[in-house]
């Protein structure tokens, strides 16, 4: 399975295309960050996020999409503009038919550290480790964009089955 995952955020923007699937080690593709400047215009801003996404989603056919969802913090401003971009990024998977997938980021952290409380310089010694590289992709966006990718890649499966089998005990057909 490919995943693209996006670490959403408007002046530097997470990405990681990661493959992994069962028995198989979890391999980076690409990580990196989509950049704008706080000069710009916000909706010039959006539109540099949502085609560089469309580009990635393009260029290395993930089978899904999945982006951290967005929590409340103090900046009120930070918030909005996060979410915006969280938003054009289940856009831009959903224009592609890609699924799409969201993880908050405890269960990312949990997912790769074994706590979901593990503090940054945790999360991406664990996600070099768990690569086999020499040192977590720089800058932080990126490797929390890896983080992502590998929690979904862990977890991802499970949910899907076992939203499917609450499907099939409501009388729900599961779609593919």
């Amino acid at each position: 399975m490919r995943v693209l995952a996006v670490d959403p955020g408007l002046t530097r923007c997470g990405f990681a295309v990661v493959d992994g699937g069962a028995g198989h080690r979890a391999c980076l593709v690409i990580a990196g960050v989509i950049r704008t400047s706080p000069d710009q215009d916000a909706a010039l801003r959006l539109l540099a996020v949502h085609d560089g996404l469309s580009a990635l989603l393009g260029e290395h056919l993930p089978e899904v999409v999945a982006v951290e969802r967005v929590f409340s913090q103090h900046n009120v401003r930070t918030v909005m503009a996060t979410a915006q971009v969280a938003g054009i990024a289940l856009l831009v998977a959903a224009q592609a038919g890609r699924q799409v997938a969201m993880h908050t980021p405890s269960e990312v952290k949990a997912a790769v550290t074994g706590t979901g409380s593990a503090g940054k310089r945790e999360v991406q010694l664990a996600i070099a480790r768990l690569l086999g590289l020499a040192e977590a992709p720089k800058p932080a966006d990126a490797s929390d964009a890896v983080a992502l990718a590998l929690c979904h890649l862990w977890r991802g499966r499970s949910l899907t089955r076992m939203a499917a089998a609450a499907s099939l005990v409501a009388g729900v057909r599961p779609t593919r």
